[in-house]
């Protein structure tokens, strides 16, 4: 038997593929020399928005693993060839279509003869053209991995289960509160220390500090929060419910703060790198944003409505989304750079967000329809049902292969984006 489906957590996945479209949509924008202030301060309200975006579908990738492994033991090999083809391998053809897409319009890529195939592997580990890409590399490190966290998930439910002097609860409410405060100061000093320490390490350790971004050290704590989501689903819906006049509360004050942080820091042009994601108060407004989010959808349950059904089909198509956006915003782009938008880069950005989602979602779907898409969107295509006689028989005559109502897991179903 499958395990049910949960569906919000493939309509938060929509949510938080429609934010990072909108993140990429206004770095695009918000750094042009002919913006107008108030232009600028709106997309800087909109921008803090979304900075749930990325440390959700971490969480999500958590919550998918651990939610499906958390009674098996899985075999490592083919758990890890089976991820290698699904996730890896579409992050390898697509940054050789980036790499192809910023070059074969240019003259010198044609003339240089041999291309420079040296700047194709460095994109391979620290990507420049696919910009956000980097992610991929980043949240393959959580499934190299999952193994030994899987491992110690259960060593430390056997601890808790085993334990005397507080409840169950109490215990893991003070874990997660304990890992919570480490993973700020571990944020704190990221934000405010390892700058510096990049310039008195030596080498690898200055380096790795460099591109620390691309560690999973430093989103560990998303994924953490996954397992315990997929540990105990009830008891996650019922607290995320709970708890959501304290998160609405959280949201708008860590909300005013990042926009107050960001305007006072910056200068004649906004710089949204202060409200980086390893910036402890920026930690905040994530948590506070993802599990007020987690709580509306819960509330949502069972309705049913045309939007909830709009955000399950973003969520299926999300991580093929996710891997053509920026290819879309650059297409866009190559129209409206040589434009004088003054006075219009609010409603040419929240238009340009339109075209990136449309679009992007429409090649993921149309690809995950071909042959390859494995290795295109990181989804196979349905099978086709079988019309013969005998075929559907036999389909009748298996339990094995009669689904419960609600048991059933979609067949594009991604388990990272």
């Amino acid at each position: 038997m499958k395990k049910p489906r949960i569906a919000e957590w493939t309509e938060l996945r929509g949510i938080a593929f429609l934010a990072i479209v909108m993140q990429h949509n206004i770095a695009e924008y918000i750094y042009r020399a002919d913006i107008e202030q108030p232009d600028s301060i709106m997309l800087t309200m909109i921008y803090h928005l979304t900075r749930f975006g990325t440390p959700t579908f971490v969480f999500l990738s958590g919550v998918m693993l651990f939610y499906h492994h958390r009674n098996t033991k899985p075999e490592y090999p083919r758990f890890i060839r089976k991820r290698f083809g699904d996730i890896y391998m579409p992050f390898v053809v697509w940054t050789l279509i980036y790499w192809l897409a910023v070059r074969i319009f240019t003259p010198e890529f044609w003339l240089a003869g041999i291309p420079d195939f040296r700047s194709l592997v460095r994109e391979l580990f620290v990507p420049q053209t696919g910009y956000h890409l980097w992610f991929v590399i980043m949240v393959f490190q959580f499934y190299i991995l999952f193994p030994l966290f899987l491992a110690g998930a259960k060593a430390i439910q056997r601890r808790i289960r085993n334990t005397k002097r507080f409840t169950p609860l109490q215990v893991s409410m003070g874990l997660i509160l304990f890992a919570a405060a480490f993973y700020a100061l571990l944020m704190k000093w990221s934000y405010y220390n390892m700058g510096s320490w990049t310039e008195t390490l030596s080498e690898p350790w200055s380096t790795l500090l460099q591109y620390r971004s691309y560690s999973w050290i430093m989103y560990w704590f998303y994924f953490l929060l996954g397992a315990v989501c997929a540990w105990s689903v009830d008891s996650w819906r019922n607290w995320s419910t709970k708890i959501l006049p304290w998160t609405i509360c959280l949201f708008i004050g860590m909300y005013i703060w990042l926009g107050y942080d960001v305007l006072r820091g910056s200068g004649d042009v906004v710089n949204l790198n202060i409200s980086t994601y390893l910036k402890p108060t920026t930690f905040l407004i994530i948590m506070a944003q993802m599990l007020m989010l987690y709580g509306f959808l819960v509330l949502m349950r069972g309705k049913d409505t045309r939007f909830q059904r709009l955000l399950s089909w973003i969520g299926r198509y999300s991580f093929g989304g996710y891997l053509v956006h920026a290819l879309v915003i650059y297409a866009i782009a190559y129209v409206t750079r040589p434009l004088q938008l003054s006075g219009w880069h609010l409603p040419v950005t929240l238009l340009s967000f339109l075209v990136t989602a449309v679009v992007a979602l429409a090649i993921s779907c149309t690809l995950s329809k071909l042959p390859g898409s494995r290795f295109t969107v990181g989804l196979m295509r349905k099978p086709r049902l079988s019309t013969h006689p005998s075929a559907a028989a036999d389909k009748r005559d298996s339990p094995d292969r009669t689904p419960s109502p609600g048991h059933t897991r979609s067949p594009g179903t991604s388990e990272t984006l």
